[in-house]
């Protein structure tokens, strides 16, 4: 046998609504992100960013035509080693997506700490290199990120010992 609620009277909806402002006005509820999650993820910001670069740096004029004159920018002819260089340079933050969540903590940990200091290093180099604004704006987010990896890594918590 189906029973119908009660119809509410104005002291119950007006109870809700005190109830729905107070619930607005809480502290949100927020979930505990592993080490290796923020790391990844702050890899795959890295590289979006480098995609993202590449990509409207082929609207600088004269880029494409650079290109078809096999050049490479500040790194000049096209060669199998500059080449080879471009691809690891590109492959390690590649890599680090995947390994920042694969290995076990201590060599996630030593590699990312390493190719965050490399890459913070590096990249601030690209803001003086390239007049481009939209380069400089990306190599100041790329080199924050990269640096977030090194904090992290470097405060990764440890587990508490039973002993």
């Amino acid at each position: 046998m189906d029973v119908d609620p009660p119809p509410r009277s104005g002291a119950v909806r007006g109870r809700q609504q005190v109830d729905r402002q107070r619930a607005a006005l809480s502290p949100l509820s927020d979930l505990v992100v592993h080490t290796k999650v923020k790391l990844a993820a702050l890899w795959a910001s890295t590289m979006s960013c480098y995609i993202y670069c590449d990509y409207f740096e082929l609207y600088v004029p004269g880029k494409l035509d650079s290109m078809l004159q096999g050049k490479m920018g500040p790194l000049g002819a096209v060669s199998q080693g500059v080449l080879m260089g471009a691809a690891v340079m590109m492959a390690i933050p590649s890599l680090m997506i995947f390994l920042s969540l694969a290995l076990p903590a201590r060599l996630s940990r030593i590699l990312n700490i390493t190719f965050g200091i490399f890459f913070t290093l590096l990249l601030p180099l690209f803001i003086y290199v390239v007049p481009w604004y939209f380069y400089k704006l990306f190599a100041g987010i790329e080199t924050v990120l990269t640096a977030l990896v090194v904090w992290y890594a470097w405060k990764w918590p440890h587990v508490e010992s039973a002993v």
